[in-house]
Parts: structure tokens; C-alpha cells; sequence
């Protein structure tokens, strides 16, 4: 058997890796640059190493369709962001289905990783399908969704020993796609009853993840109006087996600030809108504003005019030691920053410049050694930024400098302001 997998970023390439260690597979993405790239044997996600990359012998990677009619089992990993109203951005997940559909032939299996809301699969991906292949559903070809578990810049929880859900709209469909994914995965592969319930497991794994750091966010501007440091309030509470070790923060990233607005769209559909997901939500997504306050604050204290100000942000990615910038909250900070008339500087060891200036009109400072900042923020937990020593933090400073450590990076004692 042939498998294709569409959409070579970081939850398409790694997959496709392993599979082409123990399968004939081709690697298809839109993006001809990205198909350089990684002939090249680099990828600059940082999710596969050349040596990893050397393993996979039935591996090729093309931007050509035509090839795609020689698989029997396709597997979409495209992105599906949010727009900029929140809604679910189904551009890429639908076109990369016309591209399946295409080349779609009887017998064939079709299985989505992409974050979904419920039902989507069936509801809106089958049709598609159907339409331009001419093929019927469960009678022609089978679809499956098996949601993708991708933790950008974790060298620990890889691949193939996270544990994997499957789901398909039959049982002969179950059976292979099990086959596929077992080759690969040494851990648990736990059967979905259907395909909607795959949808939902995997979009409330985020959501959950977003109102725990949601209350904990609310917390720490709680705390900060009572005087009362957020952290050694959480230490405290760890003491306790069962209390759960969230942080205050930018909530940001293609999953926890994304996945979300999924449900709530799908919730809105069937006219069941949500409140609690809802206010988690808007509670990280104000957390830019009221960092950017709070910076505000802090600078009057010292007599500062934040609309002359020249500050330093250290970190853009959305999380520590991984490249990755997409929808990240950092920017909004940053913006907002600039709309009090602060000249900001951003520098970030992982980031790729061009990738910041062409997304987000951001340039990365090559020279912030050199100035003098009113006030520096830590905003992202690179291990470049642990290794710092503050004392040269403060050497980057004017004389009534702000040191803001969003990320208890730093002893309390060692910084001015945290969350």
C-alpha cells in the first residue's frame, strides 16, 4: 500500500518520516520552497534531524498532484487557523480535500489529523469529496480522522509514544487505518466509537488546557490588585497532591489559543452557545492589553512616559526553545506597545527573521546589546533566556529600568514586575 500525506508542516512532515521508514509515502505539499527545503535534508520547523530524515527510504516529497492517484490511504495535516473575526479558517483543510478528491479511486481511505469541530469530517469534508471524485461514501472509499497530538520544541513526548486516536466511518476502514498507525506507534492506539467523537476528544483537550490557564490568568490580575505574588501563591497550592500546575501567561500557538473557537463556532451552529469556554477565551485574549498595562503602570511609577519609551522584548515564538510563531500573543503585545508610542525592540534566539518581518512586520534587533531600554520584558522561557545572568539584563537598562518576567524565569527578588 501507497500512502500520501497532504501538508508537509509540523504535524505532516514528522508523520510522514516515520511512515516512510516502514512505507511506500508520498510527502505532498503546496509550498515548492518547502519541498526544496526538505530534499535538502533541512527543515526548519526543527521537528526532523537530517539522521532521522537519512531513515526514511520510502519517503518522497513532491508539490505535484499527479502523483497523488498512485496512494491508496491519504492523510491531510494542513493547518485550520482561526480568521481574524475568530472564526474557523476552512481554506486549507477544503482545498486540500478537492486535491484528494482528485485523485481519489474506489477502495480508497481518506483520514484527517487537522483540528476539526465536531462533525466536519463527515459533514462537510465527505461531500467534497464525493463531488470531485464522483465516488459514493462507504460504498466507493472510507474516510477516518485520527487527530494529530504535535507538541512544537518537545524533544520528549515524540510521535510514535504518544498515544493515538483513531476513528473511521466502517470497520474494514478501522482495521486499516489501525494497521497504518501501529506500524508506527509504540504506545496506545485507543478506537474511537465514531469519527465525531475523535473530532471532539481532540478539540476539548485544548479547551481544556485554555480555561485552566484562564482561571489561573484571572488569578494573577486578582492577586496583583491584593498585593499578593501570583507565584509563591502557586507554590503553595502545589503542596497539595491533586492541584493541577498551571501558569499565568500569552496564550498563543496553533492549539490552545486556536482549537477553542472551534467549538464555540460549532456550538453557535446548533444554537447552544457556550459561556465558560467563551469567557476563557476572552480572558487570554486580553492578556496582551494587560501586560502592556501593567508595563504602563510600572513606568509612571518612575516617571517614565511609556510614549517614550524604548523597551526590549525578549521572545516571539509562542512557546520556549521551538521556532514557531503562528499566532502568537507576543505580537499583540508588542502592538500595543507601539500604540502607547514605545519604540520596541524584539529579539528571540529561535525565530526566523524573515518569517517575523513577513507575517507580522516585525524586525528582530541584531543590536540590542548595544542600546539602553526603559524597561525589558521576558515574554517566552528559551533556555538562552534561563541562562542569562541578570545582572547583564540590568546592564541593558537606563538607570530607572523595568525588568517585566512574564515567565518566572528570574527569583522574584531579581526583577521588577511579574505576573
Amino acid at each position: 500500500m501507497k500512502i500520501s500525506v497532504i501538508g508537509l508542516g509540523y504535524v505532516g512532515f514528522p508523520l510522514a518520516v516515520e511512515l516512510g521508514k516502514k512505507w511506500d509515502v508520498i510527502g505532498f505539499d503546496t509550498d515548492q520552497s518547502r519541498i526544496n527545503q526538505l530534499n535538502n535534508g533541512f527543515d526548519s520547523t526543527g521537528e526532523v534531524g537530517q539522521e532521522e530524515l537519512s531513515l526514511a527510504d520510502g519517503l518522497t516529497l513532491t508539490s505535484s498532484t499527479s502523483v497523488l492517484r498512485e496512494a491508496e490511504f491519504h492523510i491531510v495535516t494542513v493547518p485550520t487557523p482561526v480568521d481574524k473575526n475568530k472564526k474557523p479558517d476552512l481554506k486549507s483543510v477544503f482545498a486540500a480535500t478537492k486535491t484528494v478528491a482528485a485523485s481519489l479511486k474506489p477502495g480508497d481511505i481518506v483520514v484527517y489529523e487537522c483540528t476539526v469541530y465536531p462533525g466536519l469530517t463527515e459533514e462537510e469534508c465527505v461531500p467534497i469529496l464525493e463531488k470531485y471524485s464522483g465516488l459514493k461514501f462507504n460504498k466507493d472509499f472510507a474516510c477516518g480522522y485520527s487527530p494529530e497530538r504535535i507538541n512544537p520544541g518537545d524533544k520528549e513526548h515524540r510521535l510514535s509514544s504518544i498515544n493515538k486516536i483513531i476513528s473511521a466511518s466502517n470497520d474494514s476502514a478501522l482495521n486499516k487505518i489501525r494497521s497504518v498507525y501501529e506500524s508506527i506507534i509504540t504506545a496506545e492506539i485507543y478506537c474511537a466509537p465514531s469519527i465525531k467523537v475523535a473530532e471532539a476528544a481532540k478539540v476539548i483537550e485544548n479547551t481544556q488546557r485554555d480555561l485552566n490557564i484562564a482561571l489561573i490568568n484571572e488569578l494573577a490580575m486578582l492577586f496583583k490588585e491584593m498585593e499578593i505574588d501570583t507565584e509563591e501563591v502557586l507554590k503553595a497550592a502545589e503542596t497539595k497532591w491533586n492541584f493541577i500546575p498551571f501558569r499565568p501567561g500569552l496564550v498563543g500557538g496553533h492549539c490552545i489559543g486556536v482549537d477553542p473557537y472551534y467549538l464555540v463556532h460549532k456550538a453557535n451552529l446548533i444554537n447552544h452557545p457556550t459561556k465558560l469556554i467563551s469567557s476563557g477565551r476572552n480572558i487570554n485574549d486580553e492578556m496582551p492589553t494587560y501586560v502592556a498595562n501593567q508595563l504602563k503602570k510600572e513606568l509612571l511609577k518612575q516617571n517614565i512616559d511609556i510614549a517614550v519609551s524604548k523597551i526590549l522584548v525578549m521572545g516571539i515564538t509562542f512557546k520556549e526553545n521551538c521556532p514557531d510563531i503562528r499566532n502568537t500573543k507576543t505580537v499583540e503585545l508588542i502592538q500595543q506597545l507601539q500604540k502607547n508610542g514605545a519604540q520596541v525592540d524584539v529579539t528571540d534566539p529561535h525565530a526566523d527573521a524573515n518569517e517575523c518581518e513577513e507575517h507580522y512586520g516585525i524586525k528582530l534587533s541584531e543590536n540590542y546589546l548595544k542600546n539602553k531600554y526603559d524597561a525589558v520584558i521576558f515574554t517566552v522561557a528559551h533556555d538562552e533566556f534561563k541562562a542569562l545572568d541578570i545582572k547583564d539584563i540590568r546592564e541593558l537598562g537606563k538607570p530607572k529600568q523595568i525588568i517585566y518576567d512574564l515567565k518566572y524565569i528570574f527569583p522574584k527578588d531579581q526583577t521588577d514586575i511579574r505576573l
